[in-house]
């Protein structure tokens, strides 16, 4: 059995609010880490009118709080976006208050349109540059090394909050591998170079004082269900969700359909199957099987899982499903 862990964007559903998205979220991590879940992750994005994880420290808390033992962290904080200091100092204070329980997973795109990256940081070019520099600035602001330098981050030194490089290209598998970090691949929306991404990772590792050989963590997209039909119906409000991503729509998750006929073309449903090829939505059976091949083929040391459905319930059953049924066999 290897860790499953989830990611959460705090889903604002059709007819809901972004409060209830949030309670959601929180319940969801609530239930999940009974299950056994690894971590709770949630991601940071601007200007969705469907997904309340923008301020992405502020909500971490508000899920450590509600937890116990499940991990907390960022799928991922988009760095360019800030002040490595000010995340420190952010990421810093939630290790305090939670200690041995926050992950700082890093990524270097804007997490939103480019009308709105240039409406948070207008130089954001010049500091997507200065990314490696940045990650390296970040982990001695939260280590105990820092307590001589002329800025340190209170709460945050001395805390090594455990940092992750997040990445959907090979870009992100050089400076993972270079640096010596666990890598998170987001293989549920950019499955293309999850194959090539991981061979840089495996191939190029150097051991550092934070890890001694390569960990790689890939995202998947499941819906389990007790049936193939019932797991392709609840899908449904996922494939609008990311049809709304190739279109531009940013309203709120839709409920379920039976057909997607009529609402896409085929141009948009390519596309979006295109971006979707690493999802599991069948049966718990059938996802068991197609899950332990997938951890074959990529030899995965942790797997995350991205689960989008319109129905609370529904959605914490899948996850339900999942951990009895595939944890059990991969």
């Amino acid at each position: 059995m290897i860790p499953l862990s989830i990611l959460d964007l705090a889903v604002v559903t059709e007819g809901g609010s972004a409060q209830q998205a949030i309670q959601r979220s929180r319940d969801l991590a609530r239930r999940t880490e009974k299950m056994g879940y690894q971590r709770f992750w949630m991601a940071e994005h601007h200007n969705m009118e469907n997904i309340a994880s923008s301020a992405t420290s502020v909500l971490l808390g508000h899920i450590a709080e509600a937890t116990e033992s499940i991990r907390v962290g960022s799928g991922g904080i988009m760095l360019p976006n800030h002040s490595p200091l000010v995340i420190a100092e952010q990421f810093g204070t939630l290790a305090t208050i939670y200690p041995n329980r926050v992950d700082l997973g890093l990524g270097r795109a804007p997490g939103t349109d480019q009308v709105t990256a240039n409406a948070i940081r207008p130089d954001r070019m010049q500091q997507i540059q200065q990314f490696p520099d940045h990650v390296r600035q970040l982990q001695k602001y939260l280590s105990a090394d820092n307590s001589s330098s002329k800025v340190r981050a209170f709460p945050g030194e001395g805390t090594e909050i455990p940092i992750w490089i997040l990445g959907s290209s090979t870009n992100s598998a050089h400076l993972a591998a270079k640096m010596g970090l666990p890598y998170a691949f987001a293989s549920h929306f950019a499955p293309q170079q999850l194959m090539p991404a991981l061979q840089i990772y495996r191939e190029e590792f150097t051991p550092s004082e934070n890890l001694q050989e390569p960990w790689f963590m890939p995202c998947v997209n499941v819906i389990a269900a007790e049936t193939n039909e019932e797991a392709e119906y609840l899908s449904t409000s996922m494939l609008q969700m990311f049809m709304g991503v190739v279109t531009g729509d940013r309203s709120p998750m839709k409920p379920p359909v039976d057909s997607m006929e009529g609402i896409w073309n085929e141009h948009i449903r390519y596309a979006v199957t295109q971006m979707l090829a690493c999802s599991f939505i069948e049966s718990v059976e059938n996802v068991k099987k197609g899950i332990s091949k997938f951890i074959d083929q990529t030899g995965a040391d942790e797997l995350m899982v991205s689960t989008y459905i319109y129905d609370h319930e529904q959605r914490v059953k899948s996850y339900e499903l999942l951990v009895d049924e595939v944890s059990e066999e991969v």
